[in-house]
């Protein structure tokens, strides 16, 4: 787990040397494209991965995901209100700029603006202080379990030049607000932007004063978007990309089979779930007038019984999923408490009379929001609205882009959605906080998309984040999580595997969190 012991802890790495092999280009293509370059405006992964390119974040973590040393060198806790960064000296910002801490309390600053998306993870940081320019502390406003967690998550921006090119705010994502920092960047990383067109092409290239030690050959990057899984597919097999980050599940056994090309796998840290709006008296898309049906727990019931996961899973998905009945990711996996991931049963009976029980024997029409970023995204769309109609609710799919999707979410312009959730952390906490909590200031909350209020889950939450004692706080945790389930807040679906694929001649380490780092990545001869 993320959460620190009650004692000091002190890192140290030291800065490797750059020994590239043979300079390569590395063409990858993904379904969707990114959102923005800006490091603190959004918070989806896809975007957050390949922005973690070009910026850093004080700590990161490794290929096993263990916390390591970034932009900083080592750190204490001094006390449980207190943490104390050394800084990494010598660092400097791909314009030349040094790194210091007057950029470290920036950024924290930045990021925890109103209009960012990073609030969630920036806020529980606390306060940011220089002590001097390779000193930096935070004074917390209360105890913070994941501290280290939060500070892997917000990445160092220059401060010169953002006040330089007007972007000391952080843009309003939600409300499409375009500042210099969403086609332009300017971090510490291995790579630096050279050219950004939205939807077209977006270039990077090796960063040659880059103070870590890069274990791949790649000096260039051209990242494509390609929306027509065919089109990404063919593109490989003919050798004009080297790398597809989303293989379209129906083509695995080809590109698997393929002299040319190759696929690796792994267990990602990506779980699925259905989302209800549960605050408003009337659905926004539904043929149901004057009342919610989503308010009534049954309904909410009825709709997760409904579902058939394992035929999903054996004969739509390609076992590419993992049906759970957890709403967390597979690092954190409830802290891997079979009583948290056990799922209701697929029962139709059941479910069509809890739907009689309700009163909607006759069903009802809802519009289904989903993002169309993956080929399991669209299975999951299409395949659970024809499991539904089994119990007569008619789902109308509305599969979208991910930047209109996004921004319909964030303004909980929705009746009923898919969400997934992503990332590296192996606690549970910034699911907690984020996704299943009231929403509230600070980001508490701002995934809560259905807006429900679940007053008991609220305060477990409250209390488990101020527990010092980790085997406390697991409890706490656990019934918060259990209160969710039990009031099917959300309908939790499955983890996903993730594959990845690429011409033959191309190595890379697949995390968990299915972050591509290009610094390990090697192209090898043409093949």
């Amino acid at each position: 787990m993320d959460f620190f012991k009650p004692a000091v802890l002190i890192f140290v790495a030291a800065a490797g040397l750059c020994t590239a092999a043979q300079a390569q280009t590395l063409r990858w293509a993904a379904r969707q494209d990114i959102l923005t370059t800006d490091p603190h405006s959004e918070v989806i992964a896809f975007t957050n991965y390949v922005n973690a390119q070009v910026y850093e974040s004080l700590i990161t973590r490794d290929a096993k995901l263990d916390i390591i040393p970034c932009l900083a060198t080592e750190w204490t806790m001094v006390n449980p209100l207190l943490w104390r960064f050394t800084l990494r000296p010598g660092v400097k910002f791909h314009d030349g700029t040094p790194f210091t801490a007057d950029d470290v309390v920036f950024s924290v600053k930045r990021a925890q603006q109103p209009t960012s998306n990073q609030r969630t993870f920036a806020a529980p940081m606390g306060e940011p202080r220089k002590v001097d320019d390779l000193t930096v502390e935070f004074v917390l406003p209360q105890f913070n379990p994941i501290f280290l967690v939060h500070t892997t998550q917000i990445f160092i921006m220059s401060k010169s030049w953002a006040e330089k090119n007007k972007a000391t705010t952080t843009p309003d994502f939600k409300a499409k607000e375009v500042k210099f920092t969403l086609f332009n960047a300017n971090g510490t990383g291995p790579y630096s932007l050279v050219s950004r067109q939205p939807d077209s092409k977006t270039v990077f290239k090796r960063n040659p004063n880059w103070w870590g030690k890069f274990d791949g050959n790649v000096q260039e990057v051209v990242f494509t978007p390609i929306g027509n899984d065919a089109t990404r597919v063919a593109a490989l097999i003919s050798g004009e990309l080297d790398f597809v980050y989303d293989p379209p599940l129906q083509d695995l056994p080809r590109l698997r089979s393929a002299a040319s090309t190759r696929v690796i796998d792994q267990v990602g840290n990506l779980s699925s779930h259905i989302g209800m709006d549960q605050s408003r008296d009337e659905l926004l898309y539904s043929s149901v007038k004057g009342k919610n049906p989503f308010k009534d727990i049954r309904v909410r019931r009825a709709l997760y019984q409904a579902l058939d996961m394992e035929t999903l899973r054996t004969k739509i998905l390609g076992s590419q999923i993992y049906p759970t009945g957890s709403i967390t990711h597979a690092a954190a996996a409830s802290f891997n408490d079979p009583e948290i991931e056990k799922r209701l049963p697929f029962d139709l009976a059941k479910a069509r009379a809890l739907m009689v029980e309700a009163g909607y024997a006759q069903g009802f029409e809802v519009t289904y929001d989903c993002p169309n970023t993956s080929t399991i995204a669209e299975a999951l769309c299409t395949s659970l609205a024809t499991m539904w109609s089994q119990i007569g609710v008619k789902v109308k799919p509305n599969l979208l882009p991910a930047p209109i999707f996004y921004g319909k979410m964030e303004k909980l312009d929705t009746s009923l959605y898919l969400f997934g959730w992503a990332g590296a952390s192996t606690d549970v906490e910034p699911q907690l906080t984020s996704l299943l909590r009231n929403r509230g200031p600070a980001g508490v909350g701002h995934f809560n998309f259905g807006n429900y209020k679940n007053q008991k889950l609220e305060d477990l939450a409250v209390v488990s984040y101020k527990e010092i004692d980790p085997a406390k706080r697991q409890l706490l945790i656990k019934a918060a999580l259990l209160e969710h389930n039990e009031q099917v807040n959300h309908i939790p679906l499955q983890r996903n595997g993730i594959p990845w694929a690429m011409r033959s001649n191309v190595t890379a380490v697949h995390r968990a969190d299915n972050r591509m780092e290009w610094r390990w990545i090697t192209v090898g001869s043409k093949n």
